[in-house]
């Protein structure tokens, strides 16, 4: 096991170099440059200010020096806001994405598997139809249009929720439920598709024939060994939760990284355009990374060798 996590932390670098250099590329290739919105700088200056930042350089020779930089721990700076380093700009906004995140990852993991193992252990009941109806409800409906609803119904015309802004936890109410309703609805299907798959194998036969309490057969042998598909697909859900949600943070003005992100795209802010997306690929690989570890944990079996394979003993 250690040996194979040493190895995927040695392909991290690679692979946010690569990233950094596809990113790079597509990112100059976008008509339009930082400075397009200043119509009053005259050519001249327009030139000064190119040069002062190398975007008057080759491409190579500009990916060369961000790459330098960025093997160094330099993300560069923002040009929108006030040469700030990159690294300030992201950290504001992590921290407000993270948290928010976390709140919809901890609801729609622990709502999910409940609805998921509560319908596959009534399966054709009413629990069963109920539980089918939301999941089919949280996946066809998008979050924006469910954060619009909310709006109306618990800010316009109830006053309950505040209709936006972060630090409070009435402001967090309907941005956590509107990210957490599509990862709970994919979330509750995993788990019932597995639960009703290991209902009827030999050890829960076995394990109910020896007398053991319902509750002790769920969770110690039902569960268990159901939630490895589910460990699956929560890496891919984690990270798009944690790293934020673009329209979620615009609709309830969350100063957020996806907030950020979706104004640096449009203000061609291309530091912290890069900043954000090697962010992103960098949570998405940790947190595949913390799944495979979760599944040698979770499944003895399962045992990882040096050569990136995975071996299950039986």
């Amino acid at each position: 096991m250690a040996a194979y996590v040493i190895q995927r932390i040695l392909w991290i670098g690679p692979l946010l170099f690569a990233v950094a250099l596809i990113t790079f590329i597509l990112m100059h290739q976008v008509p339009g440059g930082p400075w397009d919105r200043s119509k009053r700088l005259p050519p001249e200056a327009l030139e000064n200010v190119n040069q002062a930042y190398g975007l008057d350089k080759p491409l190579w020779q500009q990916f060369g020096d961000y790459a330098l930089g960025l093997a160094q721990g330099d993300l560069g700076v923002s040009f929108r806001s006030s040469n700030r380093p990159v690294s300030d700009v992201l950290g504001d906004g992590i921290r407000v994405s993270a948290t928010l995140g976390l709140l919809a990852l901890a609801l729609s993991t622990t709502a999910g598997v409940a609805l998921g193992t509560l319908a596959a252990l009534r399966k054709d009941g009413p629990a069963d139809y109920a539980s089918v109806a939301l999941a089919t409800v949280g996946a066809s409906v998008p979050s924006f249009i469910l954060g619009m609803l909310m709006l109306v119904t618990f800010t316009a015309y109830l006053h309950w929720l505040p209709s936006g802004g972060w630090g409070s936890a009435k402001q967090a109410v309907m941005p956590v439920l509107a990210l957490s309703a599509w990862p709970t609805a994919y979330i509750a299907r995993v788990t019932r598709a597995s639960v009703l798959d290991v209902l009827h194998r030999e050890y829960v036969r076995t394990a109910r024939a020896k007398g053991l309490h319902e509750r002790a057969v769920v969770l110690r042998h039902i569960l268990r060994n159901a939630l490895i598909p589910v460990l699956t697909v929560l890496g891919p859900v984690a990270a798009m939760l944690v790293t934020g949600s673009f329209i979620i943070e615009q609709l309830f003005a969350i100063p957020g990284m996806g907030r950020a992100f979706v104004t640096a795209i449009s203000a061609r802010d291309y530091g912290v355009i890069m900043g954000t997306t090697l962010f992103y690929t960098l949570v998405i690989i940790l947190a595949n990374l913390l799944v495979d570890v979760l599944y040698a944990i979770v499944d003895p079996r399962v045992r990882y060798g040096a050569a990136d394979a995975t071996r299950v003993d039986v």
